[in-house]
């Protein structure tokens, strides 16, 4: 979605999907599209703005800089309810965007919606014993002992980013990749193609923590680096070995953090067991536009609800940290 000056300069954008399901969004709305279906409505298709298959926080509508800038925001949530009309779809949804967007939007008639995420801060270590050093003394040995167990002998670790990244790398991590969405309810949505596609666009974007064990790799998690932050996407493996999971996902993603000073690590969507190995629990916010008056309030409801529910989860799992007290 575009907004433009009569000369054709941008001045604001919003990256925009039309959608006919609701997977690959982490923002979970299929309660609400089985309930306006069985009520006789037509949830999908639904208009979507966001960073596709990835909760990954940040801005969604994108605007200039200087005194043209209420103006054009105003247009370009005016464009998503245009865009709406024209496909006919039920409602707009605007995932993981800023506070400040969330806020302002509700302001524009949008429902407002929160969920939490698990995140590490680097709060100026230079090394994982740093970070160590601010744990309760049982936590501490407690991520010790997992770490030492985690790795067997003959289980090593690799990092593999940029010009490391091979296909023979990808040909195992999409093993993991599928094993794993067909354990879970849902099923695999990216290609092996998609692999390929992402190491040729973005290479020194991607880390793969592998694990391999007799020269064989048995487990891997995939990330994306960031200009400030390590993102953690997708974990998968071909061998069950007790705490290999936490070792691949939040340890070494905490190892490789510090080693080029990023300042946190955002391991994703749910996951309460990321609190006692020292991610904190953050709200993320959607907001979510829904015509049908009717509709709308029941949502609304819920929300408000689940809004309460939310901010009480996040200010129990806050006193139960593993950090030691005026850390």
């Amino acid at each position: 979605m575009l907004v433009e000056d009569a000369s054709g300069r941008l001045l604001a954008c919003a990256p925009t999907y039309l959608k006919t399901h609701s997977q690959g969004e982490y923002v979970f709305d299929h309660g609400w599209a089985d309930a306006w279906e069985r009520a006789g409505g037509r949830y999908y298709p639904k208009v979507q703005v966001c960073v596709p298959f990835s909760p990954v926080p940040g801005r969604r509508l994108l605007v200039a800089p200087g005194p043209q800038a209420p103006a054009a925001r105003a247009a370009l949530v005016a464009g998503l309810r245009a865009l709406r009309e024209k496909v006919k779809a039920s409602s707009i949804h605007v995932t993981y965007e800023t506070e400040k967007e969330w806020e302002a939007l509700a302001g524009d008639g949008f429902l407002k919606r929160t969920n939490k995420q698990f995140h590490f801060f680097n709060k100026g270590y230079k090394t994982f014993e740093d970070f160590l050093a601010t744990l309760a003394s049982r936590k501490r040995k407690v991520i010790r002992r997992e770490r030492k167990e985690a790795l067997p002998e003959g289980v090593v670790i690799e990092w593999a980013t940029g010009k490391d990244l091979t296909e023979a790398h990808w040909d195992a991590f999409f093993k993991f990749y599928i094993d794993t969405g067909n354990r879970k309810w849902g099923s695999p949505y990216l290609n092996r193609k998609f692999f390929t596609l992402l190491d040729e666009a973005m290479p020194e974007r991607v880390l793969l923590v592998m694990a391999k064990r007799a020269g064989r790799f048995i487990a891997g998690a995939l990330n994306l680096i960031g200009d400030d932050a390590l993102y953690g996407r997708n974990w998968g493996c071909i061998e069950e070995h007790p705490f290999l999971h936490f070792e691949v996902c939040y340890y070494q993603a905490i190892d490789f953090a510090l080693s080029r000073g990023l300042a946190r690590v955002e391991a994703g969507a749910q996951g309460e067991h990321k609190l006692l190995r020292g991610y904190e629990p953050m709200p993320t916010y959607s907001s979510h536009d829904i015509p049908d008056p009717r509709f709308a309030r029941a949502v609304e409801d819920f929300l408000k609800q689940e809004r309460r529910q939310m901010e009480a989860a996040i200010e129990a799992y806050g006193e139960h940290t593993p950090f030691r007290k005026g850390s």
